[in-house]
């Protein structure tokens, strides 16, 4: 069984505590350092190559935002995955344009926990339906994609396809789940984007959840 090696990052003792608690209950995962500030996280990242860094975005000394940033250089092969008790509009934004993975609240469940540390490891983002929805009103608001129209209609199988993608499935999932080809999943997103004008899987989904094209709460769920 491959273990998940897990950064705590947090300046509360208690939570990194709790945390720890939590994903040592799993035999897959295994909490390999923590830290009580940005600037910490970083030294640790770089020297313990984590395979997720679970981290609060208020951090002392260097901040949530800039720690994921950086992790990209110091630690390439660690995922971020966002864990906490703020969801301001600001902070989603600039925590996906950093590059982090994932994002829950400190009132997330235990299995939730457990289930975007592994997640995001396979490389998942993990958006709630909710939270996606909320990132989505923002990317309207930010970006220029959401204004453009449909060159065509979405076929029922590229709407399939992208509605599994927005539920966080990436290709292979995506394949087994339909019984089709990888091949023929990555020409599915050719003409998806073509259709949409847009240039990412990210704007894509974030096209289809914001016009109300796939519903999340749909048949199809990932799990």
């Amino acid at each position: 069984m491959e273990t998940i090696r897990v950064l705590l990052v947090d300046d509360f003792w208690m939570i990194r505590d709790e945390t720890r608690r939590i994903l040592e209950q799993c035999p897959d995962l295994a909490v390999v350092g923590e830290a009580e500030d940005g600037q910490q996280a970083l030294q640790l990242a770089e020297r313990l190559q984590p395979d997720v860094m679970l981290l609060d975005i208020r951090l002392p000394k260097v901040g949530g935002i800039e720690v994921v940033k950086q992790l990209k250089q110091l630690s390439p092969g660690t995922k971020a995955l966002i864990l906490s008790a703020f969801d301001d509009d600001d902070y989603i934004l600039a925590l996906m344009d950093a590059g982090a993975l994932g994002y829950l609240l400190k009132t997330a469940r235990a299995a939730e926990l457990i289930d975007a540390v592994r997640r995001v490891h396979r490389g998942e983002p993990v958006l709630h339906a909710a939270i996606a929805a909320k990132v989505a009103r923002l990317w309207t608001r930010h970006r220029t994609v959401t204004d453009r129209e449909l060159s065509g209609p979405l076929s029922p199988r590229e709407r399939e396809v992208i509605q599994l993608a927005a539920k966080g499935l990436r290709n292979k999932a995506i394949a087994e789940k339909l019984n089709i080809s990888n091949r023929t999943v990555e020409g599915h997103f050719n003409s998806i984007f073509n259709k949409l004008g847009a240039s990412s899987r990210l704007e894509a989904v974030l096209y289809v959840i914001s016009h109300n094209i796939v519903n999340l709460d749909e048949e199809g769920d990932s799990t």
